[in-house]
């Protein structure tokens, strides 16, 4: 089971850039909003795991 830990850099409409933050990552990853929680705003701390991403309090 994979782990992955991402914060909201931008929110482009339906899509928001998410940035690895658990490793070195120079390429934002551009995912849909309707796969994030729907309270995320930038600077939104996530962890991805299971398929489901989740916010980190």
């Amino acid at each position: 089971m994979n782990t992955f830990y991402y914060e909201v850099v931008s929110i482009d409409g339906d899509y928001a850039n998410l940035k690895r933050t658990d490793v070195e990552s120079e390429e934002p990853k551009l995912v849909a909003r309707a796969l994030l929680p729907a309270e995320i705003a930038e600077g939104t701390k996530l962890k991805y795991e299971l398929m489901q991403y989740e916010i980190l309090s």
